[in-house]
């Protein structure tokens, strides 16, 4: 189904980058098509990771969709992992990886793979597949320059 991967060069550090990305709960304010969040849990894990129960309302023209995920975080390695849980979604995962890069700026690392239970709402979504990510990318950079620029 529906794959997006890609690596961008931000001028923000790794650090900048991890932390608004693992801020779920500000993504309405910034992210198209995201109505709401809502974190649900966080337990810090003995590994040193965070696992992060939360759920987004999605709004894409008629559909409104609330599905929950099960986020881990990884400080110190500067990565995201994300799984579905329940939702519009047959399956979904995400990663996230940042790395700070010798100019100052870092590499961020973007992954997604999913797939709708309604081959309707699949259908509309795989035609402007590319874009819904490249729009979602963006977001987040315009969000880093409002915060960090």
């Amino acid at each position: 189904m529906p794959t997006h991967s890609e690596t961008r060069r931000l001028p923000y550090t790794a650090q900048q980058m991890y932390d608004l990305v693992a801020d779920v709960d500000k993504y309405p304010q910034f992210l198209p098509w995201c109505a709401a969040a809502r974190i649900r849990s966080v337990t810090p894990q003995p590994d040193g990771s965070e696992v992060m129960a939360a759920d987004l309302v999605i709004s894409f023209k008629v559909f409104r969709e609330r599905f929950g995920s099960r986020v881990v975080l990884w400080p110190d390695a500067k990565k995201i992992d994300t799984e579905y849980l329940d939702g519009p979604f047959r399956y979904m995962k995400s990663n996230w990886a940042f790395a700070d890069a010798g100019d100052g700026g870092c590499d961020v690392s973007f992954f997604v793979d999913f797939e709708f239970k309604n081959a309707i709402l699949q259908g509309i979504i795989g035609v402007v597949f590319n874009e819904a990510m490249q729009r979602i990318v963006r977001a987040f950079e315009r969000r880093a320059a409002e915060l960090y620029g």
